[in-house]
This record gives structure tokens, C-alpha cells and sequence, in this order.
């Protein structure tokens, strides 16, 4: 089977669909990572076959439009935002992914692309989207988040509530994305998108732990919690050596704030160094924020690209963002998470590890002055650590991209066997 993923984002989104990538062929398939051209190394280092499609953006583009996204302030907004940016590249992207695809037997596409169903429709493809975050499953048991929740009112009231808001919740992102590239679908022969809550494809795979995450009640049997996948740059002997010569063998906290970007950062790095004891040893990793502390503080050190898992073995607690690839990071190192949310699934996110009692949020404004009390909070909850070993031991015993590449097998086939012969005979030749 030749499987072509494809994603666009930050290492977020594009870091998990490699790991899958990367298990579908140690599995005997072969797959390839549709993509813009800033992934490109990341790709081919895990042994990928690199399909570059638009926008061809560079790190400063993607750095540039993660700073729209984060200057509105509800998902809705940052989806329209996110849609205007896409849309002078819509026409041109279907066009290479209508070539691309004449060559595959499955799409797998992340969760934000629907117009990529009607393209694998259109090729006669098995299709299938990876989530990198849970909030968007619908169930009658629980409304979208951020919706209030009526706790107080009979259990028939309630989910008839719940079943309304999806509904609406439905409707309304249809509507958006819709509003803004309709004109674009129907130019290259594509309907508009419908169902991007309820139906975005028949299998939808949920990157995330299913022992930790997966809530309990039955769902609806599309959406399939598989497990995390994850793929990380190679460590780096340098890096190491200079971060055992900073911390001299022991751990201290590492902040990271990934993709997420600051019209000043000089400013917050300010408020930090007012903040922060000087005796105090602080990991800075500088991120697309260029979170770089002043010179003159010894007890904080820069860095910049690394492996999450080579940067958190050094870790006492992980200050983050709450994206999903850095929280899935600091549960596999076993690390207690301190969360400051920017935009969208990170909020869920941030509540999440509440959720599990394995670390603590702190607002985005004021974080430069709460971190260190934050910080000693989790260093005297000793029952803290315990629940983070915990969710690590669960995790250990999971395999998301062994278990992911069994649901895509399981789902091709039964595609196959009944809506396109040669399609199977592809497939099963390969497996």
C-alpha cells in the first residue's frame, strides 16, 4: 500500500504524522509526506518520501501567521484566519494533490484539511484524518468545549443540550471555512465541506493516549483512539555536553513555548529576569518566539532546536504552552507540566493535565511573575510526582503508531475489498 499523509502546521502537526509514517513502513507500506517545504529535512531524515505541495512558505511565513492566529481570541476567529491564509493557495494545492494522488492507495490527512475527503472521493481512495487533540469528538455525554455544561439538570436535558450545541458547533464551522473558500472548491470540481465535526471521514484516528484520555462512554466507532505518535530529531552530543556543563548532572526547570511567537519578546524575557532568583538555573529553549534572556544571567541558558526527549531527561518540571506534541513530550519523560496556554487546543490541553493532577496552568499575561511560586508549588507536592509516574507507566505501555497503522490495514481493506479491486490488489500485494 502506498499511503500518502499529509499535514501543515508546526512540529505539532507535522512530527506525530511522520511517526505514523515511519511505522506504516516498518509495517511493509510505503508512505509519503505531502507538505510545505519547511519540513522538508525532517521528513526525509526518517526515511520519507518528501511530496512538497503549497503553500511554500518558509519559518518566517509560518512564524509570521501563528502570530495572526494568536492575536484572535476565540476558535472560530482563528479558524477564519487560518482559512484566509490558506486561501491563495487553495486552487494550486488541490491541483498537486490531484497529481499526487494518482499514485496512491490511502490518504491520510490531519483534521483541519476537510477539503481533502472530497479529494480522496474523487480519486476512489480509502480516507482517513488524524487528530492531534480529543475536544472535537462529539458525544451526547458532553457539549464542545466551552460550552457550559448543565450539570444541574436531568440527564435527558442534558444531552439533548449537548446533541444541540454539536449540532450548532457543526454548522457554524462548516460555515466559516465555507464562507471563505467555497469559490476556490467549486473552481477545481470539489463540493463545499459539511460534517467537520461529525463526520470528517470514516476513520478518524485520535493521536492521543487512550488510557489517559479516552473518556468513559461509548463513542461513536469512527473515531478510534490509538495512542500517540511520536518521531524526534536525533540527539545531539554537543547539546548534551553543554547542558550537563550547566545543570552539573542535576535537573532544573526548561521552558518552552514551541511554535508559539512575541511581537517583544525582550520585554517578557525582562519581566522574567525580575522574577526569576539568580540563583535560580532556568532552560530557555528560544522557540519561534526568540525567547532569548538578556546577557548577563548565568543561571539561565539558551538553546535552540532539539529532541523534546533529549531536552526533558534534564528536566524538574517543563513549563510549556500546552500544544499537543510538547504535552505528549513531557508525559513520556515523566516530567510534572507547568502549562501557559496561548490560542485554541491548548486551553483543553492545559486542562487536561489538571485533570490528571499532573502539574499546574498559569495565565499567559502574568507568567513571567508566577512562574517561580508556580515552580516551588510543584517541587513541595510530593504526591505530584506520583501521578506523573503514573500516567508514564500507562504510556509505556501503549504503542499509538503500531496501533494506528493496524486501524488504517483493518479500514483499507474493508474500503477496498468492497469499492475498488484494483485498489485491494495493490494493497494486499504490498502487505
Amino acid at each position: 500500500m502506498h499511503a500518502i499523509l499529509t499535514s501543515h502546521g508546526s512540529t505539532g502537526d507535522i512530527y506525530p504524522m511522520i511517526g505514523l509514517g515511519v511505522a506504516l513502513q516498518n509495517a511493509g507500506h510505503q508512505a509519503s509526506f505531502a507538505t510545505s517545504p519547511p519540513f522538508r529535512a525532517e521528513i526525509e531524515a526518517a526515511g520519507l518520501n518528501y511530496l512538497q505541495i503549497p503553500p511554500l512558505w518558509s519559518q518566517a511565513n509560518l512564524a509570521y501567521w501563528m502570530g495572526v492566529l494568536q492575536s484572535h481570541s476565540t476558535p472560530l476567529m482563528q479558524l477564519r484566519a487560518l482559512y484566509r491564509a490558506a486561501r491563495p493557495h487553495i486552487s494550486s494545492l488541490i491541483d498537486e494533490m490531484d497529481r499526487h494522488l494518482q499514485t496512491a492507495d490511502a490518504l491520510i490527512s490531519s483534521y483541519l484539511f476537510p477539503m481533502n475527503r472530497a479529494l480522496a472521493e474523487r480519486h476512489g481512495l480509502p480516507f482517513a484524518t488524524f487528530a492531534f487533540a480529543h475536544n472535537t469528538v462529539p458525544s451526547r455525554y458532553h457539549p464542545p468545549e466551552g460550552l457550559p455544561r448543565l450539570r444541574f439538570m436531568p440527564g435527558p436535558i442534558q444531552q439533548s443540550w449537548n446533541r444541540t450545541c454539536w449540532r450548532l458547533g457543526n454548522l457554524l464551522v462548516d460555515t466559516v471555512i465555507n464562507q471563505t473558500i467555497a469559490r476556490e472548491l467549486k473552481a477545481r470540481g470539489l463540493p463545499q465541506v459539511r460534517d467537520f465535526f461529525s463526520k470528517p471521514a470514516d476513520l478518524v484516528l485520535l493521536g492521543v493516549s487512550k488510557g489517559l484520555m479516552h473518556p468513559p462512554f461509548k463513542l461513536n466507532p469512527r473515531f478510534r483512539f490509538v495512542g500517540y505518535s511520536r518521531w524526534q530529531a536525533s540527539h545531539s552530543g554537543k547539546l548534551e555536553s553543554e547542558i550537563l556543563a550547566f545543570t552539573r548532572g542535576g535537573k532544573v526547570p526548561i521552558l518552552t513555548f514551541g511554535s508559539m511567537v512575541y511581537d517583544r519578546p525582550g520585554r517578557w524575557m525582562g519581566r522574567l529576569v525580575n522574577n526569576w532568583p539568580s540563583e535560580r538555573k532556568l532552560i530557555i529553549q528560544e522557540g519561534w518566539g526568540r525567547l532569548k534572556p538578556p546577557p548577563g544571567h548565568p543561571n539561565l541558558f539558551s538553546i535552540g532546536p532539539c529532541s523534546h526527549d533529549q531536552l526533558f531527561s534534564h528536566a524538574s518540571v517543563v513549563i510549556h504552552h500546552g500544544g499537543a506534541g510538547t504535552t505528549a513530550s513531557v508525559l513520556h519523560a515523566g516530567r510534572p507540566h507547568i502549562v501557559v496556554p496561548h490560542i485554541a487546543d491548548q486551553h483543553f490541553f492545559s486542562g487536561e493535565v489538571k485533570r490528571l493532577g499532573v502539574g499546574h496552568r498559569i495565565r499567559k499575561s502574568r507568567w513571567p511573575e508566577l512562574l517561580h511560586q508556580t515552580v516551588q508549588q510543584i517541587e513541595q507536592d510530593p504526591s505530584l510526582a506520583e501521578r506523573v509516574a503514573d500516567a508514564r507507566r500507562i504510556l509505556q505501555n501503549e504503542d499509538g503508531p503500531g496501533e494506528a497503522v493496524r486501524e488504517i490495514e483493518a479500514f483499507v481493506a474493508r474500503q477496498s475489498s468492497g469499492d475498488s479491486p484494483a485498489a485491494s490488489r495493490r494493497f494486499f500485494a504490498s502487505t
